[in-house]
């Protein structure tokens, strides 16, 4: 490939170090390939990764031409492989993931293969900060508590991980403890350039990744292209496999101006998220321009990359820039790490931030800074923004606006009454915040927000607010690095005075380990038909994420969490009325406390102390005595011991997929709009009365012993028995009362008798009969679940029909088997007057289905009429073609193990 226009390899020379290699981009623009300095700069990082795995296997040269030929506005029909340089998990995902991997290498053996040909290519690093809940706050104990009993609760699941540790040579544990999955991404693991000894010389190339989670996106602040994929699509990419991804429009977003005095990052991040999920850019890579985007700092823009899955797009990138270079030496790089980073970003022509008219993006979109005003988001999505101002105003008006109207439905005479609680001297009311948590990456990273935080706490202290004891506070910072700088600040104990005390470090209330309630609280919530509410420094805020019982809940800035929780109710209009009493008696208003830019900027020097983070991750499990105590197995197989948390998952044992058209199948669910991966999949707690607990309880776990969804991912049984077992689901096939109102619940009818979805699920599948689920806009949102995806073709669908999938839900769909449909031109559930009692065909299924074809839809009413309606098949790209017929990607990603190690005999 010497005369290849395409073989770029070229040398560059970083200052006082040996001359490098890397894949020149400029070369490939000297060849007139196409306009390569028009492309966005995110594409222009792929095109390099295309450029450097050039085989004419995975990559080809074709597909180094199609992007470099890239049209802002062409339609879009070829895919990319892109080979990433490393993968990120966290451990509710990456325990599925490891129990995957730990299978396929029995089937390898099985094979008559080694099973140690099952390893991971690329680095593979596993973040442990979903499995601490917030059991116990508020005190100078709480943090080392709920340590103790996280690793109670998941030794198995340790012990899991610790064994792969020593299975797998390129995989790595952050032990629980350290900090949350993004924070320890953009603080440690990003090592700026990544380098490689080839025979030619040292092969530099910029960090590219996905990882298990949505907002693995935050990494995009430093310029890595990277986002959160399922964990069945990282095991692909872990195991040599390019991720492929149809090629994507990018919208560019000009920010112009610049925050106003007492605006935070979070308000901004409120206001895109609104504004992007309007512009319609799921499945697009948004990538940030303009002399707006340059004033940000690298944690502001952390905090908009962060939030990309939720407005919807697959990246919310950054170029590099003189502000990214100074965040590697703030957060502890070396120096020749930080000038060989610079060095190649400017030999590659992706050095600074681009200005209008620069880029060719397909479409723009212009917010300016100065109109962002301090908000909220809530009580049910992250894109539902509310200014401060408005709080309430609108939860008055939710507080009776029907469910069809995202309102609570409740009588408006109840809105203001209070009701007794049996806990002595506390009576709850509508609009009461029962939790306030610091928690989550999206701001916890930030030290703006969280020095904000501090300050506003130290100032209200000192005149004499206070929180009322029943509402459960918590801080949970993404690092230990924050609560160095807090304590070295002195804000730390001013927080922990008004219950924002250490609690634990890692994603917490956000992912739904807030913990319980008081007994006392939930009786009297349930029993009175309360809305209660928290409100959370997080990135998510859907039904029974946070609590089963709190039905509103809001999105706020650190500061705005400690206010609220202050103020102790959300239906307050902290512009006109004050927080409390001060200890004079007199009415203290938020302009009382709100810190100003020059306060917060005189400690932002203890935030940004190289030393720190060199100190803190040099060796991350140096004082983890816990983490340390325990015993691993040994071996390159796990002997998979009885466990109620770990099973040897059954996905390369199930049927081959039946070949052609879907016959004879029948509605599981009906379901309607913004259906998230947390109702298919629940994260948080659940009681005795679910299949998940009664089976749990079969196995003799007692009620105490249950943890979470999100910890028992290790374990098939319990989650196909919560798949659709959310309490907030509502199946619109099962009949409305008088009111109009469905019951809510992991609920279906067989045969017209009421029962769980999963029992009915079962006896489907016992009398053979393919079932399928059908949903409105936007299916899918929210995290990157595979288990949504996993536990939806255990319980025996083969296909969902949707008007519009999320992204990575979508992708998660095909890679288990499963056929995403899409309703076309103004059809739908309700326009097709579907009831759930039809029988469905999927015709125009078989071998030479290609990507975005039109299926079609046959519907039998009970009544015997019958319709056809056609469907665009959501199966995108040709490999997906590959991967339904294979059964998935993980039977596919086998099969061709296989087929590569028979070669090489």
């Amino acid at each position: 490939m010497s005369h290849s226009p395409f073989n770029t390899l070229s040398r560059f020379n970083p200052p006082a170090q040996p001359e490098a290699l890397f894949y020149s981009l400029p070369a490939l623009a000297a060849a007139e390939v196409g306009n390569i300095a028009r492309l966005p700069v995110s594409l222009r990082i792929v095109l390099e990764s295309l450029l450097r795995h050039c085989d004419g296997h995975r990559v080809s040269e074709r597909n180094i031409l199609e992007l470099a030929q890239w049209q802002p506005r062409a339609p879009r029909s070829e895919e990319i492989p892109f080979v990433v340089a490393r993968v990120v998990l966290q451990d509710f995902t990456g325990v599925p993931l490891l129990c995957d991997l730990a299978a396929m290498r029995h089937a390898a053996q099985a094979s008559g293969r080694d099973p140690r040909s099952i390893e991971p290519l690329v680095p593979v690093d596993l973040v442990v900060d979903h499995s601490v809940q917030v059991d116990h706050y508020g005190t100078p104990q709480a943090l080392e508590q709920n340590m103790r009993q996280e690793f109670a609760r998941n030794h198995e699941r340790y012990q899991f991980m610790k064994w792969g540790m020593q299975a797998f040579n390129t995989f790595r544990v952050i032990p629980p403890g350290v900090g949350i999955v993004h924070q320890v991404n953009l603080e440690h693991l990003f090592a700026g350039v990544r380098r490689q000894e080839t025979a030619r010389g040292n092969l530099c190339f910029p960090d590219t990744l996905v990882g298990t989670d949505s907002h693995t996106t935050m990494i995009n602040a430093v310029g890595v292209v990277g986002w959160g994929v399922g964990g069945i699509e990282a095991e692909a990419a872990m195991l040599g496999q390019p991720v492929y991804f149809l090629t994507p429009d990018v919208v560019g977003v000009e920010l112009v101006g610049r925050l106003r005095e007492g605006v935070t990052a979070t308000d901004l991040v409120l206001t895109v998220t609104e504004l992007l999920r309007r512009q319609k850019v799921v499945g697009t890579f948004v990538e940030y321009f303009g002399e707006g985007a340059s004033t940000l700092t690298v944690t502001d823009r952390a905090t908009l990359a962060n939030m990309a899955p939720e407005y919807g797009a697959t990246m919310g990138f950054f170029p590099v820039d003189q502000k990214t270079v100074n965040y590697l030496r703030t957060t502890g790089h070396s120096e020749a790490d930080c000038e060989l980073f610079e060095a190649y970003f400017r030999a590659q022509g992706l050095f600074g931030i681009p200005r209008a008219g620069q880029i060719d993006y397909s479409r723009t979109v212009r917010l300016d800074l100065c109109s962002i005003v301090p908000s909220l988001a809530g009580p049910k999505r992250p894109q539902d923004r509310i200014a401060l101002p408005d709080m309430a105003s609108k939860f008055n008006a939710l507080f009776s606006a029907p469910e069809a109207e995202d309102g609570f439905a409740r009588p408006p005479e109840a809105l203001m009454q209070r009701y007794p609680t049996e806990r002595a001297g506390v009576a709850l009311g509508n609009g009461d915040v029962l939790i306030a948590a610091i928690t989550s990456c999206t701001n916890t990273s930030n030290p703006v927000v969280m020095i904000a935080a501090g300050l506003l706490a130290q100032k209200a202290v000192a005149r004499g607010l206070h929180v009322q004891p029943h509402i459960k506070t918590s801080l949970a910072p993404g690092s230990r690095v924050v609560t160095d700088y807090l304590e070295k600040a002195g804000l730390l104990a001013p927080l922990a005075e008004l219950g924002f005390a250490l609690a634990g470090y890692g994603c917490t209330t956000c992912i739904g380990n807030a913990g319980d309630l008081d007994p006392a609280f939930n009786k009297a919530i349930s029993e009175n038909g309360l809305v209660a509410a928290a409100v959370l420094s997080g990135n998510r805020n859907f039904e029974a994420r946070i609590h089963p019982n709190l039905r509103a809940n809001y999105l706020a800035s650190p500061p705005l969490v400690v206010a609220f929780a202050i103020a102790g109710r959300v239906n307050i209009d902290l512009d006109s009325e004050a927080l409390g009493a001060g200890a004079d008696g007199q009415p203290v208003f938020l302009r009382d406390v709100w810190p100003t830019s020059e306060e917060i900027d005189s400690l932002l020097p203890f935030a940004l102390d190289a030393e720190t983070f060199r100190r803190r991750y040099a060796d991350v499990s140096a004082d983890q005595d816990l983490w340390k105590a325990i015993e691993a197995r040994s071996g390159a197989l796990y002997d998979w011991p009885s466990s109620s948390y770990i099973a040897r998952p059954p996905f390369f044992e199930l049927p081959a997929l039946p070949a052609g058209d879907i016959t004879g199948a029948r509605a599981l669910l009906l379901l309607g709009d913004s259906v998230t991966t947390d109702h298919i999949s629940p994260a948080g707690s659940f009681g005795e009365a679910t299949p998940a607990g009664a089976w749990l309880r079969e196995q003799g776990v007692e009620r105490a012993d249950f943890n979470s969804y999100g910890a028992r991912r290790g374990h098939h049984e319990v989650m196909m028995r919560g798949t659709f077992a959310n309490v907030r689901i509502r199946n619109l096939m099962l009949p409305a009362d008088a009111a109009g109102r469905r019951p809510e619940g992991g609920y279906t009818l067989f045969d017209g008798q009421q029962m769980t979805v999963f029992d009915a699920a079962m006896a489907y599948l016992e009398r053979g009969t393919p079932t399928i689920v059908v949903a409105g806009e936007e299916y899918g949102t929210g995290s990157s679940r595979d288990w949504a995806a996993k536990g939806t073709r255990l319980l025996g669908v083969r296909a969902v029909i949707a008007r519009s999938f999320e992204r990575i839900h979508r992708a998660n769909l095909v890679g288990m088997g499963v056929l995403p449909l899409q309703f076309m031109a103004d059809d739908s559930a309700t326009a097709l007057q579907l009831r759930g009692d039809e029988s469905f065909e999927i015709l125009g299924l078989g071998p030479e289905l290609v990507p975005m074809q039109n299926l079609t839809l046959g519907i039998t009413r009970a009544d015997g009429e019958r319709l056809e309606r056609p469907l665009l098949c959501r199966i995108d790209t040709p490999i997906e073609v590959q991967y339904y017929w294979s059964g998935g990607i993980l039977p596919y990603v086998l099969g061709e193990l296989m087929a590569e190690g028979a070669a090489g005999h």
